[in-house]
């Protein structure tokens, strides 16, 4: 679930390897191109830690957060 908190999204996911993690990672980064949105993020082993603020809004949570979480989310179903 997606907890927003310092003006930012964050969610953690966790994958069964190093592989299937970076795997998440370039699908969301294609996701980030097509939304022209892009997350701050971090990789240990087989987590990915994402934080989604808009920085051009003065890094609050805005709706372009909201949809790219939904979008990234949809890559899990």
């Amino acid at each position: 679930m997606w907890k927003e908190e310092n003006n930012t999204l964050k969610r953690t996911f966790t994958f069964k390897d190093f592989s299937e993690a970076f795997a998440f990672m370039t699908r969301v980064a294609f996701l980030a191109e097509q939304h022209q949105h892009h997350p701050n993020w971090s990789n240990v082993w087989n987590t990915v830690e994402i934080a989604l603020t808009t920085h051009d809004a003065g890094n609050v949570v805005t709706e372009k957060d909201k949809k790219l979480a939904e979008a990234i989310d949809a890559l899990l179903s």
